[in-house]
């Protein structure tokens, strides 16, 4: 008996360590990426590490910016001024260290980039904290030094449609369901699991949610 319920811990675990998916919004999806290149890099330096990068499946980022060198004047004209973003920041010579679209083209990532998972990219065309082209870029500098990127555009949506308003709406949710084929990508009995499911629950009225798109500084 102990044998067989070591044998499912083991095999749970395996299942566990395989199926991990790393998602991110906005800073979240900056950070997250940061983290992901510098355990990348670690690895293939083979300095010792706690978790492998081959443990995850997908990276999805959402509404995320890549490339602070680029973004700092925008985030001035939308009222993080200069002057107090790099002050979080401790100077403008970290916006480049912390910039992944700036990192993965480094000669020290050339080793890490093969250990990268597919990225996938998420923007809505409407986000006017972090432009779109955010994303379009990051996406293209990533396959362009050989790591495996999506970029898919929300027409339409803002910076926070995506993961606050449209689940908050019920119905189709493109998002929920753009995560779920990738998740479920092969496995033919999910995916038609997936198209049987019913539509979510609205949770808010729309005048609600129009007028917290409205007052929204994002």
């Amino acid at each position: 008996m102990r044998i067989k319920f070591a044998m499912i811990l083991l095999t749970t675990s395996w299942l566990f360590e395989y199926r991990i998916y790393l998602v991110g919004q906005s800073a979240g999806a900056h950070i997250s990426a940061c983290a992901l290149f510098e355990q990348a890099c670690k690895e293939s330096q083979g300095d010792s590490i706690s978790w492998s990068v081959s443990q995850i499946k997908s990276y999805f980022a959402l509404s995320g910016g890549y490339n602070l060198l680029k973004l700092v004047d925008h985030f001035n004209e939308r009222g993080l001024y200069r002057s107090i973003f790099l002050g979080i920041m401790e100077g403008e010579k970290s916006l480049r260290k912390y910039s992944p679209e700036l990192v993965v083209q480094d000669q020290s990532m050339a080793e890490a980039i093969p250990l990268l998972p597919p990225i996938i990219l998420f923007h809505g065309t409407e986000d006017y904290s972090i432009p779109p082209d955010a994303s379009e870029n990051f996406a293209e500098v990533l396959n362009k030094v050989g790591a495996h990127a999506e970029v898919v555009l929300y027409e339409g949506k803002t910076h926070t449609d995506l993961f606050i308003q449209d689940p908050l709406r019920g119905g189709r949710d493109e998002l929920f369901e753009h995560m779920l084929a990738v998740i479920h990508a092969g496995d033919e009995a999910a995916l038609a699991k997936d198209a049987m499911a019913p539509p979510m629950r609205r949770l808010v009225p729309e005048i609600l949610l129009k007028l917290a798109r409205e007052i929204s500084p994002f």
